[in-house]
């Protein structure tokens, strides 16, 4: 018979059991996290020989990486309480959070911030452009390794924490520290620095590149809120009210009464058309037929010139934020969606602005509703109403979107159904990316250069969408031509189209030197974000060729151009343009098209009052309301807003009372 374990025995092996827990334990605290940087950092960067270099020539930056893994997983473990089940679920969120940084900068060329979490139901957009057979391959290796730990979870010790004060303490002081690097409290900030710590905030490719994941996303919470600007004060405010009156002949209701062109109110017809550039600027590319005739006949016959965009191959919009308000994507956080994250009131816009001269302001999306928030936003905004996808009545498709054409019906639709002058916002849907997907079959235009297959068949299907594009605003032309309605159209992209992975068709054809952003010159920065807009009227306007235009700047540039009266803020807008046409966050245009990284010492004090403005009136006290443009800068959304949507048709109401055996005499 086996002799009892004596107490003093069980002892033992019950502290050499909790021991090796608190080794263990230990261990994987410490180990587990450089094994998440690695991981983290070669999903993100696509090669290990690239993530390896960086992982040992940054050894401090690796560490302050692998304590804000540790923060995560030790979170976790308080609110899971099973160390290897911790593990997994760390190892699940931090490599998703990776694999979504390496398809957006494959993408669009950004990675993944903290406020691309409440993008809701836009993020599925990205689906079909990941579901392809490498992508597939590293999102399932992660799932198996997440599932194998899970399952050893169950076969190994448990390594539970117990239930008690230590894990409270623990889970608050964990917290604690994760928000206090979130929000640059001064201990953290000190630690970062040591650490080696350099944000970018210009450039948030290079950012995450050179400072890792985990430490450039932390570093970017605190982006998420848009600090006061220094001298953002009442007296200051009411001194640049002033400064503005004196501009513009001491008016205090700029907006007061607009100016009619040639003695009537035209309709103004914007069409912000998705991705929409001129592929014949490739180098190298001939293709079978111009793609662009409309296009091309303009930019000979009437104003037209380059919009300066803030975005590339996504983030439409933030180019509807800059084109519909006059401000600039450049004073607000990298990355960053004002229409997801900051407008929840009235806001002062191109569509409040008609309406105060009598206008009926709409806008036309032929896309989901809530998409980017459009339908809120655009009731902010000031719209009487907004048309999106479900209010296209048997719409005809070209893929998987309504097509450009039926786009160009509904505007036409629109203007000859009222008596009253319009304003049109519209966004085209039809030429969104990718456009590896033959959605048009065999396509009528060829394209011929130093193209492999597939980069050739990507570029000769979004011809095919800009060559329709280009159709659907001649449609336009000839409808206005006809009936002689005064009418000007506006018709631009809102950046350039996403060709392939990794700039795939631009770097083939020699368009840019470099998929890495960070090796472009300032030319190069200009060439990728530089999209063709033209105008059309037929009323008599200037003729004007622009070399550089910022989306910020279009809609006072446009009502300047036609004679009419601006809000002062507008007007500034107008002045600076005339100074610094072009403005992004790394890259400044001046009248002589001079570039520059930053803005230039001659331009700063411009350039702080336009950031004034803009503070006080999305995020401020709107003191300038009080002095100058306060039916302008103090907007009230429409009462009647949507509500010709929200009424059934005529048809409907027929068919539903012949349904219910009521007919009407």
């Amino acid at each position: 018979m086996r002799p009892r374990a004596t107490k003093r025995q069980k002892k033992t092996k019950s502290e050499q059991s909790r021991n090796w827990s608190i080794f263990w334990t230990l261990a994987t605290c410490l180990v587990i996290p450089l094994l998440l940087v690695l991981s983290v950092e070669f999903i993100q960067r696509g090669n290990f020989n690239e993530t390896w270099i960086w992982f040992v020539q940054n050894p401090k930056l690796v560490a302050m990486n692998a304590i804000l893994d540790l923060l995560v997983l030790l979170i976790i473990y308080v609110l899971a309480g099973n160390l290897l089940i911790s593990v997994s679920l760390t190892l699940l969120l931090l490599c998703t959070m990776s694999f979504v940084s390496f398809f957006k900068l494959k993408l669009i060329g950004e990675p993944f911030f903290p406020w691309d979490i409440f993008l809701n139901k836009e993020s599925m957009n990205i689906l079909p452009l990941v579901a392809n057979k490498s992508a597939l391959l590293r999102i399932g290796t992660m799932l198996g390794v997440v599932l194998v730990l899970f399952a050893l979870s169950f076969k190994l010790p448990k390594l539970r924490m117990r239930i008690g004060g230590t894990r409270i303490v623990l889970g608050v002081l964990t917290v604690a520290a994760l928000y206090s690097f979130g929000v640059n409290a001064p201990w953290a900030s000190r630690i970062m620095d040591r650490m080696g710590a350099n944000e970018i905030v210009w450039n948030q490719s290079e950012n995450y590149g050179n400072n890792g994941l985990a430490l450039a996303f932390t570093m970017n919470v605190k982006n998420a809120i848009v600090p006061k600007p220094a001298g953002y004060d009442d007296p200051s405010m009411a001194i640049l009210a002033q400064s503005l009156m004196d501009q513009n002949g001491g008016v205090q209701t700029a907006s007061a009464k607009m100016n009619k062109v040639n003695g009537v109110k035209p309709n103004v017809i914007f069409v912000m058309n998705e991705a929409f550039w001129d592929p014949t600027l490739l180098p190298g590319v001939e293709f079978s037929q111009d793609p662009l005739p409309t296009v091309h006949r303009l930019q000979q016959e009437s104003t037209s010139g380059y919009l300066l965009s803030p975005q590339f191959g996504g983030g439409t919009s933030n180019v509807e934020y800059e084109v519909l308000t006059g401000q600039s994507m450049s004073f607000l956080p990298a990355g960053s969606v004002p229409y997801q994250q900051y407008i929840s009131k009235p806001l002062p816009s191109l569509a409040g602005y008609f309406e105060d001269q009598g206008y009926k302001s709409k806008a036309i999306h032929s896309y989901e509703g809530w998409f980017w928030n459009r339908e809120n936003v655009y009731k902010q905004m000031g719209f009487e109403s907004f048309m999106s996808k479900d209010q296209f009545h048997n719409p005809q498709y070209k893929g998987d979107f309504i097509s450009d054409e039926e786009v160009s019906n509904s505007i036409i639709e629109q203007v000859d159904s009222t008596d009253q002058p319009m304003f049109i916002y519209a966004v085209t849907m039809q030429n969104h990316g990718p456009y590896d997907d033959n959605r048009y079959g065999t396509n009528a235009i060829q394209a011929e250069g130093n193209l492999t297959p597939d980069a050739k068949n990507t570029l000769e299907t979004y011809t095919q969408g800009a060559y329709d594009a280009d159709a659907s605003l001649q449609k336009m032309i000839d409808h206005f031509t006809e009936t002689g309605e005064p009418t000007v159209i506006v018709f631009y992209g809102d950046h350039l189209p996403m060709l392939g992975y990794d700039y795939d068709v631009y770097t083939q054809t020699g368009f840019i030197p470099s998929s890495k952003s960070e090796q472009w010159s300032l030319e190069d920065l200009k060439r990728m974000h530089s999209v063709p807009f033209v105008t059309w009227s037929n009323i008599d306007l200037p003729m004007e060729q622009v070399p550089t235009l910022s989306n910020s700047f279009l809609g006072a540039y446009m009502l300047n151009h036609m004679g009419m009266e601006l809000p002062a803020t507008l007007a500034y807008n107008e002045e600076l343009s005339r100074k610094m046409p072009g403005m992004l966050r790394n890259l400044v245009v001046d009248a002589d098209q001079n570039l520059y990284s930053s803005v230039p010492d001659i331009f700063k004090d411009d350039v702080n009052k336009y950031q004034l403005l803009q503070y006080d009136t999305l995020f401020g006290k709107q003191y300038l309301a009080k002095s100058i443009d306060s039916r302008y800068l103090q907007p009230t959304v429409m009462p009647n807003y949507n509500q010709e949507f929200a009424d059934p048709a005529p048809e409907d109401v027929d068919n539903s009372l012949s349904a219910s055996g009521d007919e009407s005499p």
